[in-house]
């Protein structure tokens, strides 16, 4: 089983770069699912379907070709699916909070249910084998971090919280009817969300298993652009989630000659640079601005081909996390593979949301976490092949650096 996230930007190009990786595997052999993770779905506008085929489906799989499918979940299906009680329940306090009943039913579809029934199909699809690869064409990076974040979120509600709140419901339900108008949860609604967690055991190892799970960000060659892509490189690291590519789109062809485009092109090369600094040693797969839209199989295929060549678009293109985050006695630790480097060769230089470091005529930007800024005191060791970088020292003086 193999599971590749695309992530990124909105507007940058993922449905096509994962729609054209999902056909070139089918095409070479794997029995392959592409499934939205975007509540704004457009795999089916990607591959010129009709839109009647998929919602005659109702959020299922639709097979477009010889062993490739698609999947867009119908949140209102998934609802009854999965939500049932728990939908009902939410529209109830609403309704009862003196909203309309349809505005009622309509505010009740909650941030996260579609998410988490996504998450529901993927361990279904992989605990029963359904599909070799599963490509995945997330929403924008804050909705897709949300995405990965849900099964430890719903792991720590249920084992701190879940079941005292269950308890103490069912205690003063009897109580509370006879003097509120306000609706508790019945049992119905915690057997639905004991029922979820049930379901979605074990999801999480298979997101962060590096064997199985890996992400792909997709950029393009632009400031604004390439500062959310290294935001989400450090997030996802931070989840243990392996990256182990980034597809650099839309660049503009060396063939174009024209003096309008000279400024655009300088400043491409510039940005190419640079995220060379940001992602290395992880791969970077430059794609050419395709000449027009890539919609419809077969310009999807000559769009797969300009991306991975010969290669096996399943590949592990990078197989190791490139950096490590770790907090232990009110330190911040960062450990980072560079084999070979002697504590001579090391220059550190600090920026407000980023660690520049320096090792002879190479150089890589480090995405910091927002709260590392508040250690005031950076030191650095080698250990083996690694450099560790310790953070510590908060400014409000309750923890002292250790130099």
């Amino acid at each position: 089983m193999r599971i590749i996230l695309f992530a990124g930007k909105g507007g940058v190009g993922k449905t096509s770069i994962a729609s054209a990786t999902g056909l070139k595997a089918a095409g070479m052999g794997y029995k392959t699912l592409i499934m939205s993770l975007d509540i704004a779905h457009s795999l089916s506008d990607i591959f010129s379907l009709d839109k009647g085929l998929m919602d005659k489906n109702k959020g299922i799989p639709v097979k477009i070709e010889d062993r490739l499918w698609i999947q867009e979940l119908d949140i209102q299906e998934e609802i009854q699916r999965n939500w049932g009680d728990v939908h009902k329940y939410i529209a109830s306090l609403f309704h009862t909070a003196g909203l309309d009943e349809i505005l009622a039913e309509e505010l009740a579809i909650l941030p996260g249910m579609e998410e988490v029934s996504s998450l529901l199909y993927i361990n279904r699809y992989v605990k029963e084998d359904d599909f070799d690869v599963i490509i995945l064409d997330c929403a924008p990076t804050g909705e897709s971090l949300r995405f990965i974040s849900i099964p430890a979120t719903l792991e720590w509600y249920i084992s701190k919280i879940f079941k005292i709140q269950r308890r103490v419901v069912s205690y003063i339900r009897p109580v509370a009817k006879r003097f509120y108008d306000v609706p508790l949860p019945e049992d119905d609604y915690f057997k639905a969300l004991e029922n979820l967690f049930v379901r979605l055991e074990g999801v999480d190892t298979i997101l962060t298993n590096p064997a199985i799970t890996t992400v792909r960000l997709v950029t393009n060659p632009e400031k604004i652009v390439l500062k959310e892509t290294q935001r989400s490189f450090l997030y996802f690291s931070l989840y243990k989630m392996c990256i182990d590519a980034i597809v650099m789109n839309r660049i503009l062809p060396v063939t174009i000659k024209e003096t309008y485009f000279h400024d655009w092109k300088e400043s491409q090369r510039r940005y190419l640079e640079l995220a060379e600094e940001y992602f290395s040693p992880v791969p970077i797969f430059p794609v050419l601005l395709f000449q027009n839209e890539p919609l419809g199989l077969e310009k999807l295929k000559q769009f797969g081909e300009d991306i991975y060549g010969e290669q096996d678009p399943t590949e592990h293109f990078y197989a190791e996390r490139p950096y490590e985050f770790s907090q232990k006695d009110g330190k911040f630790f960062i450990k980072i593979k560079l084999p070979f480097i002697t504590k001579e060769e090391v220059e550190l230089h600090r920026l407000p949301e980023e660690m520049v470091i320096r090792v002879g005529g190479f150089k890589r930007h480090l995405p910091l976490p927002r709260h590392v800024s508040a250690y005031k005191d950076v030191t650095a060791k080698i250990d083996g092949n690694s450099l560790n970088i310790i953070f510590g020292g908060r400014r409000n003086g309750k923890e002292k650096s250790q130099r």
